[in-house]
């Protein structure tokens, strides 16, 4: 009787430790589990007060050391719109959230636009010197510029079967001219390039010109400060239909054939119309600069101008 009262009773000391036993185990798990969920982004970031939804948006479309810096920062309600932008490049975050801040009748998509082509700084204020390696990809414009001393290699004389008199053009970007206006040609338009190549003082004295007649703010719409100039890497043209009166580029059917067919001869129109906020340029029907076939078709294809492709494809980086 004696033994099994024992054996009971060891029977039952082991029942509760075992049962201590699961519990401890039980509590350590879900203390390990809370643990690694808590080191997990989904975690942290609904501290920072972003949705289920958002947080899928953020892990899909982001990289771990890019979300490791969101969550360093204070929750933004545009974050999920602006990073599903094609064009959104993180290291503009920041930029793009200030921005829209500032101009809440600006479309998000636009804003990332012009954030991008840096439209949310001062035209010329802080010049940023464009060595970029290909130079037919070299971005100049108010904002990217060439050294006064730049001089583009390869640089031959036109002749006048293609071209007005006194023009000059890289050797590849003429060859290519060459193509392009014997396309046309034979499609019964007669293209001529009227201005191309200048350098650095050539443009300096007809930018001053203009100032004098107009002033510094319509000068700047019109024409390219010194060392801001397309024309003096030698890849830029402006053109004319040989046949136009009026002198209205724009108005022509030639205008038309380029505008459909100037890319596949890697030329792109570069200040297109309603793309000036973009450009920081007036609309200029005449003025092509060649980028290459590979670059002027994506370009065309993707309805974007030179400086958009720059900052998205050529200049983008990420952190």
């Amino acid at each position: 009787m004696y033994k099994k009262r024992k054996i009971r009773k060891q029977a039952k000391r082991n029942f509760i430790l075992l049962t201590l036993i699961i519990f401890i185990s039980v509590v350590g798990i879900k203390l390990v589990d809370d643990y690694l969920y808590q080191q997990t982004y989904e975690y942290k970031l609904l501290q920072i007060n972003y949705s289920l939804d958002e947080i899928k948006i953020i892990e899909k479309e982001l990289e771990d050391k890019q979300i490791d810096s969101l969550l360093t920062k204070d929750y933004n309600p545009n974050l999920t719109k602006i990073i599903i932008n094609k064009y959104f490049i993180y290291n503009n975050l920041d930029r793009y959230s200030n921005y829209a801040n500032e101009n809440k009748d600006i479309d998000l998509n636009k804003i990332i636009s012009l954030v991008n082509v840096n439209r949310d700084r001062d035209f010329y204020k802080e010049p940023i010197k464009n060595n970029y390696k290909d130079e037919k990809l070299m971005l100049v414009n108010k904002y990217y510029y060439l050294d006064k001393d730049y001089e583009p290699e390869n640089i031959i004389t036109t002749t006048g079967t293609y071209s007005y008199a006194n023009n000059s053009l890289n050797e590849e970007t003429y060859n290519a001219y060459q193509e392009l206006y014997d396309a046309a040609k034979s499609d019964g338009y007669t293209i001529l390039i009227v201005s191309s190549y200048r350098n650095y003082e050539y443009q300096e004295e007809l930018w001053n010109e203009r100032k004098a007649l107009y002033g510094t703010r319509k000068a700047d719409e019109y024409a390219a400060r010194a060392g801001h100039s397309e024309h003096q890497t030698g890849y830029a043209l402006d053109v004319a239909d040989f046949y136009d009166t009026n002198d209205k580029f724009g108005d022509t059917k030639s205008y038309l054939w380029m505008k459909d067919n100037a890319h596949k001869y890697g030329f792109i129109l570069r200040y297109p119309k309603d793309k000036e906020d973009i450009t920081g340029y007036s609309y200029e029907p005449w003025h092509y600069r060649y980028v290459g076939k590979e670059t002027a078709n994506k370009i065309f294809k993707e309805n974007i101008t030179f400086d958009e492709y720059y900052a998205y494809y050529l200049n983008k980086e990420v952190n």
